[in-house]
């Protein structure tokens, strides 16, 4: 059996996450405690079900302790189980919950919002290196739709290498394990020709080749991932996400993530533009 746990803050986009497994044939349960884990998923293995998606979050907050401890029995019991653990910056947060005008699940005790955000943050904080993590704040539904389709197709005994790249002036990644600062590479924003064009397009990709600071960035990072990556391997680590930032998100920084994905081809590879609308 293939299970997926989705976890997170409220908010940050569980539902839409769990309603495309639903849609792409997986049977899902939203809400379980932490704690049922074991017998539901024994009973669903039993009734033959081959992929299941579990929302597991602080709507059951007293069983959550007990989370890793059951998702290591669940993978002795040979249960290809993956956590997807979504969170958000807080101002974005707080403005989803405005604009939907829903209340947040801990709000029950007199607490603000963003009161509310920091106990949940506080709640989860064991739980969101256990899987991958995803910043949904800038991504549209779409985007996130098509990011969880893609982790989720992954090969789960292999370490996942993710590259993502941002622009520095939409906020760091949250999700990011390292983040690369490429701002001080030649912009191609400053050509007139150049600039609606995006690091994945060939005219951009001629003007950085050269680049002789390009490349060089390109070969210390690439040397860098490639000492260390063995390490994460012998930590049993499943993901490792590399940012690659510039100012926009737009040039520098996606053509930066799609050599790196280019070079690192023999590994297990996801490549990700957060500034860059979803392919559909």
């Amino acid at each position: 059996m293939q299970l997926i746990l989705i976890s997170g803050l409220s908010g940050s986009g569980k539902s839409v996450a769990l309603r495309l497994l639903e849609d792409n044939g997986y049977y899902c349960v939203d809400n379980l405690p932490a704690t049922m884990l074991t017998d539901v998923v024994a009973l669903y293995s039993e009734q033959g079900y081959q992929h299941v998606a579990i929302s597991v979050d602080t709507r059951s907050a007293p069983t959550l302790a007990a989370l890793p401890e059951v998702m290591a029995s669940l993978k002795a019991m040979r249960v290809d189980v993956r956590l997807i653990y979504l969170e958000a910056t807080t101002e974005v947060l707080v403005q989803r919950f405005s604009e939907t005008r829903r209340r947040h699940p801990l709000s029950g005790n007199g607490l603000t919002v963003e009161e509310c955000i920091r106990l949940e943050r506080e709640m989860l904080e064991h739980i969101h290196e256990l899987g991958h993590r995803i910043d949904t704040s800038h991504l549209s539904a779409n985007a996130l739709r098509a990011w969880v389709k893609v982790l989720v197709d992954a090969d789960a005994d292999c370490l996942t290498l993710v590259f993502e790249s941002f622009g520095f002036k939409h906020g760091l990644p949250l999700d990011a394990d390292f983040v690369f600062d490429v701002r001080c590479l030649p912009n191609p924003y400053y050509e007139v020709a150049l600039r609606p064009l995006t690091g994945q397009d060939e005219a951009i990709c001629r003007f950085f080749e050269g680049e002789a600071s390009v490349a060089q960035m390109l070969a210390d990072i690439r040397q860098f991932l490639q000492s260390w990556l063995p390490r994460f391997r012998q930590d049993n680590r499943s993901y490792v996400t590399v940012a690659i930032g510039c100012t926009g998100g737009q040039h520098r920084s996606v053509y930066l993530a799609e050599q790196l994905a280019k070079a690192f081809a023999g590994e297990q590879v996801l490549l990700r533009h957060r500034q860059l609308p979803a392919k559909k």
